[in-house]
């Protein structure tokens, strides 16, 4: 398909933010067709570029976030601290659509990046903010990470945690992931206004809320004035329905939508375990409720007896809500995660990574762009630089500099 061909072709991006959340908002318009220029630091570039948890990858798949995150993109190196930097900058947010930035709003406002700063340069430009605790109060120039701001301080983290155990350290990119998605959302909506009124404006999320958005079944539940008490005493013991049992090859099953009665009968029906069904320990659900550690030691001796693949051959047969917990590795082999496009093959050379993980936005009519490799640092910086209209003397300049 031509590239002007595409759902937001002609749509110039400013993708002026770093890491995950924000650029990863960037990448997704570009998927759908917008000219994304990201702006990098001359020299490291984006500490994305860097980050790599998972060790030994295939040659090439190194920065395997980077070719994730950064694709569809064109790449300039800037340095805005200078007073050259900046006047290619201005000159690019004349010209944009969408500007994106994540920067701390002590960077913004001794660099002149604040939505009052850029607005005169295009007035009906969408302003996309991200911070980690929110635009207004005492935290707003907090810096924060979604480790910290997402998962600790939304009050999620505190959640996920086995009774006697302290809570659970997140994984890179979970909170920023989701978060991304928030930004793009909001940067669509403020296309569709615009698009209806002519009327540009700033859109803002922060990785406080939208960790606060993850919790909300029981953050909203304690701000209804709800007995987190109760609530944190009941997840001290796990009901029979509500622990993971580990089966004979140390893979693990999860039950917890195994809720009622019907159901009960027909997960013991599948594990051949009648006697437990007239067991009067477990004959109503309340009193199964009230001998839930015992439930769940005697269902732990009879999943023990079998591997996962039988179990979950048995409950498919019965129709019983119950799931493998799966494992990372499995995906790339997940005939479901690659018959519905969540990870893809991408054809560009440039890319190292044999698989691609794909954003979870997908409209049967709205056809996404191929996935081009990233760009390396600066690796546009001249093409981009001429349609801004500078010569090749000039731009010869600024790189000998150190501008670009």
């Amino acid at each position: 398909m031509p590239l002007d061909n595409y759902l937001f072709s002609g749509l110039r991006v400013i993708d002026a933010a770093t890491v995950i959340a924000a650029p990863a908002a960037a990448m997704m318009l570009a998927d759908f067709g917008a000219d994304v220029i990201k702006i990098e630091q001359p020299g490291a570039g984006d500490m994305l570029r860097i980050i790599r948890d998972v060790p030994e990858t295939v040659p090439g798949g190194e920065d395997y976030m980077w070719q994730m995150d950064g694709r569809n993109k064109r790449g300039i190196t800037l340095d805005l601290k200078s007073e050259e930097g900046m006047d290619v900058l201005k000159k690019l947010v004349a010209g944009c659509d969408v500007f994106i930035t994540n920067h701390p709003y002590s960077v913004r406002e001794s660099l002149g990046l604040t939505y009052e700063d850029l607005k005169p340069l295009r007035p009906d430009m969408i302003y996309a903010s991200l911070t980690a605790y929110g635009e207004q109060g005492p935290e707003r120039g907090r810096k924060g990470f979604d480790q910290l701001a997402y998962w600790a301080r939304s009050g999620l983290m505190d959640l996920m945690h086995s009774p006697g155990t302290p809570p659970v350290q997140g994984l890179s990119g979970m909170g920023d992931h989701p978060t991304g998605v928030a930004i793009y959302a909001g940067i669509v909506t403020a296309l569709l206004h615009r698009e209806r009124t002519g009327e540009g404006g700033m859109v803002h999320t922060s990785l406080l809320a939208n960790g606060l958005w993850s919790c909300s079944a029981i953050a909203q539940g304690a701000m209804a004035g709800g007995n987190t008490a109760i609530f944190r005493a009941a997840r001290s013991q796990s009901g029979g329905m509500f622990r993971l049992y580990e089966c004979n090859d140390g893979r693990w099953l999860q039950m917890n939508m195994v809720r009622n009665t019907e159901l009960m009968s027909l997960m013991f029906v599948a594990m051949d375990a009648a006697d437990l069904l007239a067991d009067q320990r477990f004959a109503t659900p309340e009193r199964a409720y009230e001998n839930r550690g015992a439930l769940g030691d005697e269902i732990q001796k009879i999943i023990g007896e079998r591997s996962s693949a039988e179990w979950m051959a048995l409950f498919d047969q019965y129709d019983v809500p119950v799931n493998l917990v799966a494992e990372v590795e499995e995906k790339g082999t997940d005939e479901q995660v690659l018959i519905n496009n969540m990870a893809v093959k991408p054809e560009d050379p440039g890319f190292g990574v044999p698989l691609l993980v794909k954003h979870p936005i997908q409209v049967t009519s709205v056809p996404p762009v191929a996935p081009k490799a990233p760009p390396g640092p600066g690796e546009h910086s001249d093409e981009i630089l001429r349609e801004l209209g500078y010569s090749d003397a000039e731009i010869a300049a600024m790189h000998e500099r150190g501008v670009i």
